[in-house]
């Protein structure tokens, strides 16, 4: 693979990544001989351990038995370290340097460069080509996604003057820097929008948000008590649980807060019609149709995400098809995983679409609840508390039905919901204005990194020094050092 550039800058060359340094592969020492893992002093790099630029540790640690004695070897300190198998291939290709001598595992390879070639400058070239190389490096029909090691190595590199080298590592990473820092500000930005959004939603469902419109209209309100027995007929009218009727259950208010003027608790349950999950018999429908599947990732919190859509074709008139179809206003709650909790509506008209055995159906009995009850379910410091609180279950998080039955709700006026939503749609709508620019200035953020690689190894970023030895003489050095390099890496601890 050639770098595509037709020509180089004043006294640069170009070499293929395979000469300019010795590379070596991966070993795993013995898991069943315990003392080659305990007590270790030598990091042993696995693809979990190269999340950053450089390593300076990892995971886990061998003793240097464990090296002399398996496939493993010492790595040293200032060598690259590149992952050629893991997923993570199929997005990005790691590439670090390493501060310390190291062992490195099987889905790794390394390159200790020779002294005339800057390990940080070719790392830095690696990133630049990331996805270039994971295009024409790939090993196509591997369950894995790996990097062809020969591929790799034929990788065609721009060769500058070593000092030169250093001069542009310098510039880089001192450009990077102040992207890094203004990135990280913008993360702290992130964090106050989600603390922000997420008091807007409390003050909201609490009544605080609206205590002066309910304060200047309450004479022409309805109370929530009768909402609430209006609801109640309703639920009755429209019964669609198993068995004879039975009357929701008062919730235990004891613990919680005095509400507004107008409002009244009730069960989660008082206020539904149906409730359901998916059916647990499908399989033999999966994959195929129109239908949607929705599972666990669908649900996000205040979100019906289909950007992941599990198809699914069961025969329209089952009862297990009737009963778990979504309509509009439906509220989701993922009952069952790591994402056990997360509530959001069903915003549209659209059917067939039918919930997974892991996400809960609540058909309120009124639809125009809908919102409220989402915002409310969502919230920290009113529902989610409460969700939090009742799910059981370490290893696989769970929530049951008699649990979400149980919920208190705090019930305003269906005019005070109204103006709430309002009030809340304009607040949420000012944070996305918000986030859309937070995301606007990451996206140039990035693209002034591109910017910034594209003109170091263009020659554009830091001025030539004709008195430079060129980097022509480099690559005679390193071919002769070839010749005389030993086949395993040496045990030196450090690098100039």
């Amino acid at each position: 693979m050639t770098n595509n550039q037709s020509v180089l800058p004043l006294n640069w060359s170009e070499a293929s990544l395979g000469e300019l340094g010795t590379w070596s592969g991966g070993g795993t020492p013995s898991k069943a001989n315990k003392s080659f893992w305990t007590h270790g002093t030598i990091p042993w790099v696995s693809p979990k351990d190269m999340k950053f630029g450089r390593v300076r540790g990892a995971a886990d640690s061998v003793t240097e038995d464990a090296i002399d004695q398996s496939s493993a070897k010492l790595i040293p300190s200032n060598s690259i370290l590149m992952v050629t198998r893991s997923g993570i291939l199929a997005h990005t290709f790691p590439v670090a340097v390493t501060e310390c001598a190291v062992a490195v595992n099987q889905d790794l390879k390394t390159l200790t460069t020779f002294d005339e070639i800057n390990p940080d400058f070719l790392t830095w070239y690696l990133r630049a080509q990331n996805y270039r190389i994971l295009k024409d490096c790939a090993k196509h029909g591997t369950t894995v996604a790996s990097i062809d090691t020969d591929r790799l190595k034929k990788v065609s590199v721009p060769v500058a003057p070593l000092n030169e080298q250093r001069r542009i590592v310098e510039k880089i990473e001192t450009l990077f820097a102040r992207l890094d820092q203004g990135e990280a500000a913008l993360r702290e930005v992130q964090a106050l929008l989600a603390r922000y959004r997420q008091s807007v939603l409390k003050a909201a469902v609490t009544g605080e948000l609206t205590a002066d419109w309910r304060a200047e209209n309450a004479h022409r309100l309805e109370h929530g008590r009768d909402l609430l027995e209006r609801i109640l007929q309703t639920r009755r009218e429209n019964w669609q649980g198993r068995g004879t009727y039975k009357e929701p259950d008062t919730p235990d208010t004891t613990d919680l807060p005095e509400l507004p003027e107008g409002w009244v608790w009730t069960s989660l349950d008082a206020l539904l019609t149906h409730l359901t999950s998916g059916s647990r018999g499908w399989k033999k429908y999966y994959g195929r149709g129109e239908g949607v599947f929705i599972m666990a990732q669908n649900v996000r919190p205040m979100r019906f995400d289909l950007s992941e859509k599990f198809r699914v074709d069961p025969p329209a008139d089952s009862p297990d098809a009737i009963r778990s179809e979504t309509r509009k206003d439906d509220i989701l709650i993922t009952i069952v995983g790591a994402n056990t909790g997360d509530v959001c509506r069903f915003p549209s008209d659209e059917r067939r679409h039918y919930v997974c055995q892991s996400v809960a159906l609540l058909r309120p009995a009124e639809r125009t609840l809908s919102r409220f009850l989402e915002m409310f379910l969502a919230s920290k410091g009113a529902g989610r508390d409460q969700l939090e609180k009742f799910i059981y279950g370490a290893g696989r998080p769970h929530l049951s039905f008699e649990q979400l039955r149980s919920v208190a709700i705090p019930l305003p006026p269906l005019e005070e919901q109204a103006e709430m939503m309002t009030r809340v749609n304009e607040k949420l709508s000012e944070i996305q204005q918000v986030e859309d620019a937070r995301q606007t200035e990451l996206t140039r953020s990035a693209a002034l990194q591109q910017s910034i690689l594209k003109d170091a190894f263009a020659g554009r970023l830091v001025p030539q020094d004709p008195d430079d030895d060129p980097a022509a003489e480099l690559l005679v050095r390193i071919r002769a050092a070839r010749e005389a390099a030993p086949t395993k890496p040496s045990r030196r601890k450090t690098r100039a």
